[in-house]
């Protein structure tokens, strides 16, 4: 149990980490909102990812998502103070969401009420399980009993190393929101594509990779990228689906045959990024020791 670490870890819900070291760790989640026929739901605590994705699947009346008012952010933050002083919270890439945004105007709230309390928020520039393993490598750091630099260090060690791959179902809902350019001009001219779409911390937003016409295809363009950029080092990896668990667990299993893996989970897709993206994706985040 590691309810005693040196520093809290704070993070917003699209991590995609697995319930199991959320807890182990005892990372802090701040739920991103899910708004749908007039009610905002939180992300992970009033909605499930999977209902979001039954929701989308009718193609009428379809959700969206806003960002937690930095107070959701501030209280957390004033929570953990009591017990802790320290607090690193990395959120989802401050170029494709506004949350970085919320959370370092919570610290500096916070900051002005208990100087006391030391807060660092850092722009994970990535997404899904790619930011997942960032949080991880800090509250791993924390856990050891590092100090904030420390953790910050481990942190932007691992944004350094992580890649993030995804085949989208269908390109109707990117088409509809615009949320990855150059996606939406190929939606107009080829709409029975598959497309494979990378997010590198580097650039911090998403973009596409490659546009296979099959399912089979894509995933195996996928497959082969990862090949490419694993070769025969051990990997960490989480393997996401929006709503496609059969198909996710089958390409869990060929990860799990082919590669070293030092640890392989299976999560469901962000529903956050899923209602831009669509239902039917499948994910790969890694990186390699």
């Amino acid at each position: 149990d590691y309810s005693e670490m040196s520093v809290a870890i704070v993070t917003d819900s699209t991590c995609c980490l697995p319930m199991e070291l959320i807890q182990q760790y005892n990372i802090h989640i701040v739920p991103l909102l899910i708004n749908y026929r007039d009610t905002s739901y939180k992300d992970g605590v009033d909605i499930s990812a999977n209902e979001v994705y039954k929701i989308m699947r009718r193609r009428e009346d379809l959700p969206t998502t806003s960002t937690p008012p930095p107070t959701d952010f501030m209280n957390l933050f004033r929570e953990i103070g009591k017990k802790n002083k320290n607090i690193v919270c990395i959120t989802v890439t401050g170029l494709q969401s506004k949350v970085y945004e919320a959370a370092l105007l919570a610290k500096d709230m916070t900051m002005e009420e208990s100087p006391e309390i030391n807060i660092e928020v850092f722009d994970s520039r990535a997404v899904s399980g790619a930011m997942g393993f960032i949080v991880l490598a800090a509250a791993r750091r924390a856990a050891e009993g590092a100090d904030i630099n420390e953790v910050l260090s481990a942190a932007r060690d691992m944004q350094g190393r992580i890649n993030f791959l995804a085949v989208v179902d269908t390109l109707y809902f990117l088409a509809r929101t615009g949320r990855v350019a150059r996606a939406a001009a190929w939606a107009t001219s080829l709409l029975d594509i598959k497309p494979v779409l990378e997010h590198n911390p580097a650039i911090g937003e998403t973009t596409p990779f490659a546009r296979p016409r099959t399912r089979h295809k894509a995933v195996d363009t996928m497959l082969k990228e990862m090949r490419k950029r694993v070769g025969n080092k051990k990997v960490h990896v989480i393997v996401h689906h929006a709503d496609e668990l059969l198909a996710c667990r089958e390409l869990k299993d060929k990860i799990q045959n082919e590669y070293d893996c030092a640890e392989i989970y299976m999560t469901e897709f962000t529903p956050i990024m899923g209602v831009h993206a669509g239902t039917g994706i499948l994910a790969i985040s890694f990186y390699t020791d």
